[in-house]
């Protein structure tokens, strides 16, 4: 069995005087981290209504022998219990890699309002990366995407857990 690599990142402490959207970043952030300590490909999500979070996960595909465990998954499913929903109109969901196709297809299905994250997947992102599922021309809902916010912190630590990934096999 493969040695785990300890994380080398450590978790932010966001100030809670001001609740906007690098604010629930961070929250992703730290959830991905918590990915990381459990040998995940640290993808953290968080889900906010208002300034609430109703939901936060990482990904446990690996954990779980899940290969729709992701992140976004897990949150969109929480999400919804604590809502009492599964439409989730007024929530926003915040990730710290662009959404797969299965993850990006959820947030379209569970009808978010908002998908915020931090870095493109250019092979397998479906919002705006290798494809546009949130543009589907005839999708009765698509959900304002917002790129970018802690890019550098949360490519950093994803390109670090693939390095490390690499040099242990």
């Amino acid at each position: 069995m493969k040695k785990s690599i300890e994380c080398p990142f450590q978790k932010v402490f966001p100030s809670q005087l001001e609740k906007g959207d690098l604010f629930f970043m961070q929250l992703a952030y730290n959830e991905a981290v918590n990915a990381w300590t459990r040998d995940e490909v640290p993808v953290g999500a968080v889900i906010a209504m208002g300034e609430e979070v109703v939901a936060s996960a990482f990904n446990e595909t690996r954990t779980q022998s899940d290969p729709s465990a992701h992140a976004e998954m897990i949150a969109i499913t929480m999400a919804a219990k604590s809502v009492g929903d599964w439409r989730l109109n007024d929530c926003r969901l915040y990730v710290t890699k662009e959404p797969c196709p299965m993850c990006a297809g959820a947030t379209v299905m569970s009808r978010l309002g908002e998908v915020h994250f931090a870095v493109d997947d250019p092979k397998m992102g479906a919002l705006g990366g290798a494809t546009s599922l949130h543009e589907l021309p005839f999708s009765n809902h698509k959900p304002k995407v917002f790129r970018q916010t802690m890019e550098l912190e949360c490519r950093e630590m994803l390109q670090a857990f693939f390095k490390l990934q690499r040099k242990s096999t």
